[in-house]
């Protein structure tokens, strides 16, 4: 834990996610995978707390080169290429140009033989991720689409492996949203922009969900996964946790929750909220959308106001008082009705129940629509007695 520090907002939302569901709860903060249990001896019940490095030992395609090989053919012509460790190597230079590292590995700048830029995704090769180079690899080589990162390339090689996407020259949207500095400096983006950006990052979900022959569920919207090439058009990458369903599965089943704190829907933590299905990815897109809006975490607790820690809440209470919103200073009236556009749309989308949440056809509906024809919802939390209006999707 030296060079790791994990929030007390985290921290707190992980203990009772536990101590509702009564099942062991295990989320994303960043490389570490978190985990809180409630446990029962005699008559006392105690939180038992894990920490541990993301790893998927246990995978039953783990280390196995043939099974994974195997798999890998069995997509035909939708399979990448295939590249020795040794090009990758040559291709990134020995690796010489860092441009980031997440919870899974480290991603270089390379370029192709052909001169093209490209981003290599190099896993540790301590840890197991063969369910996420397997999810990864399978989930993308199905896709094309504008919004969604094209992947080039992959690298199996004993315990080396690697993905090789398409180079995207600003790097991921939570780079350009919060604010920064102490004297809290305004976002770079303009509001148009930002809109294009959560319009774009929709369709690709849209994509994701009827656009595909098997439909994808990613479980991971956030900033850091929307990667930005130089027109600023947002790309959705990094589908480790992804899961591919039948277009007719509305429910779907899963062990145990996956996701990253703070962007994680109700439901999969949770049952007695309803089902898993593609409205959990509805629910992330929406906490997302609401940090592009305010420029800060959805959770912050260093906020001088205790009614602002929690700015899903904050923005709810101010929705109707849009000079004091004090988001950015807007200047146009176009401005303020993207501003509000995009908070209604995200509330919709953060409704705890998901059948009250859009469909991401819907929320491409209301974004595309007059801000006039759209309704506030009901206070989109669990304290909240209000029962939401059925939204048609």
């Amino acid at each position: 834990m030296s060079s790791h520090s994990l929030p007390i907002s985290s921290l707190l939302a992980l203990f009772f996610l536990a101590v509702l569901t009564k099942v062991p709860t295990i989320l994303s903060v960043d490389d570490l995978q978190v985990e809180f249990q409630v446990a029962a001896e005699s008559n006392h019940s105690f939180i038992v707390l894990r920490l541990k490095r993301k790893s998927l030992s246990n995978h039953p395609l783990q280390g196995d080169k043939a099974t994974m090989e195997a798999f890998i053919k069995k997509f035909g012509s939708f399979a990448p290429k295939q590249y020795s460790y040794r090009e990758i190597k040559k291709m990134t230079n020995k690796f010489h140009d860092n441009l980031g590292q997440g919870g899974y590995g480290k991603v270089y700048r390379g370029k192709m033989s052909d001169g093209r830029f490209v981003a290599v995704k190099i896993l540790n090769e301590s840890k197991g991720n063969g369910e996420d180079f397997m999810n990864e690899v399978a989930s993308i080589s199905r896709t094309s689409h504008i919004n969604i990162v094209t992947l080039l390339g992959f690298c199996f090689e004993r315990s080396k492996r690697a993905l090789i996407y398409e180079f995207m020259p600003h790097g991921s949207l939570d780079k350009f949203i919060y604010s920064q500095g102490s004297n809290n400096q305004s976002r770079q983006l303009e509001w148009k922009t930002l809109y294009d950006i959560a319009l774009g990052i929709a369709k690709g979900l849209e994509y994701l969900h009827q656009g595909c022959n098997t439909r994808i569920l990613h479980f991971d919207i956030k900033p850091h996964n929307i990667l930005l090439d130089k027109n600023f058009c947002p790309k959705i990458s990094d589908f480790g946790l992804s899961k591919l369903c039948e277009r007719k599965e509305s429910i779907i089943s899963m062990a145990c929750a996956r996701g990253t704190v703070g962007y994680i829907a109700p439901e999969v933590f949770c049952r007695n909220f309803g089902g898993v299905s593609y409205k959990s990815d509805v629910y992330s897109y929406g906490m997302m959308v609401l940090e592009m809006v305010g420029g800060r975490k959805n959770i912050d607790v260093g906020v001088s106001q205790t009614s602002e820690v929690y700015f899903p809440s904050w923005i709810y209470e101010h929705i109707d008082q849009s000079m004091n919103l004090n988001l950015k200073a807007i200047i146009a009236e176009e401005e303020e009705e993207i501003t509000r556009k995009l908070i209604i749309v995200s509330l919709w989308c953060i409704q705890c129940d998901p059948c009250d949440r859009p469909s991401m056809t819907k929320v491409l509906e209301m974004l595309q629509g007059s801000l006039q024809s759209l309704v506030i919802p009901p206070k989109p939390f669990v304290s909240s007695p209000l029962r939401s209006p059925k939204i048609k999707e």
